[in-house]
């Protein structure tokens, strides 16, 4: 039975990484409500300023895989405070440079932690509790993500308005700085195995199942992508509201995150692919209603509640991919986030597909519904290929 000392000290290293998930929560959301600010600086339309949005999520679909598969071989621990360390550097730097062009350098830096520090907080947050509870325990790692939405966000957004953008990013390095701090501070070790190696890593990608719920993520996650990216041009534009109705919104939005993320995490140590099922559709429904409600910002309030609670989708795969992926669990766990940024970059491009075809500010809820229930797709073939492969191996026996 654990001593109340050991209880306490679990929980303030839950903390420690959910902060680092909180710093980068607020870097990946806040950095896109700066746009307008950071573009007037450098001189350059906000189309062109939004290459630096795309360039954190390039540095996140490479930073996962390269840095995990490069890492197979130290200790947990040292690998979390490196990549905490990483992101405040960066992150600094973006606050600090001077040029468009180095801005964009720094933004593709800072997304190379990213995925590979969500990835191994996972792992060392489920290693810490019975194998009952890791998806709960998961959940309270990307919490951090969740809450940032709601609380860190605006807090950047405010201080880049009052103070200049630059502050933001000082904010994030701070925060970054901390968790890394904490983590050196009250951390497991959690050296490796003794068959640690980045060869064994690469396995993952041998696995059909990895790869399966890979597709669950970039397709079923876009369409809550789709929606977040439009949500200030349809309040704005399409319902006529003033902007004074946007940070009650996002928070309304972060909210469902947040009780979202908690759901999923309790869903996926009880029902695993009905919660994944249950949470596509649901997801789905939610769009649609937000397509129907898209111009009048009173009932947006309820609909934008529903689609942020299919974030319920994060911890539920999370915990999916550490129990598919066999011995590579590092890179596993860290390609889930370059899944959510593949599915970052579909999400929206699909949605401006549909404006600039001239289906209106409502067609991004449509777009959003179509691609959750895409991922149910994959979700089949899981099932499918799970089913094949136990009645191969009953042929076998």
């Amino acid at each position: 039975m654990s001593s109340p000392a050991t209880v306490a000290r679990g929980g303030l290293v839950m903390l420690a990484l959910a902060l680092g998930g909180f710093s980068i929560g607020v870097a990946e959301f806040a950095s896109m409500s700066l746009v307008p600010f950071f573009s007037a600086e450098f001189g350059i339309a906000e189309t062109q300023a939004g290459h630096a949005i795309s360039a954190y999520a390039l540095g996140v679909c490479v930073g996962a895989p390269v840095l995990t598969v490069m890492a197979a071989r130290i200790a947990r621990r040292t690998i979390l405070v490196g990549l905490m360390a990483l992101f405040a550097l960066a992150n600094g730097a973006s606050g600090l440079v001077e040029g468009y062009p180095a801005f964009v350098a720094s933004r593709f830096v800072a997304g190379l932690p990213h995925g590979a520090y969500l990835g191994a907080a996972a792992l060392m947050a489920a290693s810490m509790v019975a194998p009952n509870r890791r998806g709960q325990a998961v959940a309270r790692v990307l919490l951090g993500l969740a809450i940032a939405t709601i609380v860190g966000v605006p807090l950047a957004n405010a201080l880049g308005q009052g103070f200049g953008w630059r502050w933001a990013f000082a904010m994030v390095a701070g925060l970054a700085a901390a968790s890394a701090g904490l983590l050196t501070w009250l951390a497991p070790e959690q050296r490796p195995d003794a068959g640690a190696s980045p060869l064994r890593e690469l396995g993952a990608l041998r696995r059909r199942q990895v790869w399966l719920t890979l597709g669950m993520g970039a397709i079923g996650f876009a369409g809550m992508f789709c929606v977040y990216t439009y949500l200030g041009s349809i309040v704005i534009e399409h319902a006529g509201a003033p902007a004074s109705w946007l940070p009650g919104l996002l928070a309304v939005f972060g909210a469902g995150m947040t009780a979202g993320s908690m759901a999923g995490g309790w869903a996926a140590d009880r029902a695993m692919t009905p919660a994944i099922v249950a949470t596509m559709l649901a997801s789905t429904v939610a769009m649609l209603i937000f397509a129907a409600v898209a111009d009048d910002v009173a009932l947006m309030m309820p609909a934008v509640f529903l689609v942020g609670l299919g974030c319920a989708l994060s911890p539920i795969l999370q915990t999916r991919l550490m129990n598919v992926a066999g011995d590579a669990q590092m890179l596993a766990a860290a390609l889930n986030h370059s899944a959510f940024n593949a599915a970052n970059a579909l999400g929206p491009w699909l949605g401006g597909l549909a404006l600039a075809a001239g289906y209106g500010w409502a067609s991004v809820g449509v777009v959003g519904a179509a691609l959750s229930a895409g991922g149910l797709v994959f979700v089949a073939l899981a099932v499918l290929d799970e089913a094949s492969r136990r009645r191969w191996q009953g042929r076998v026996a």
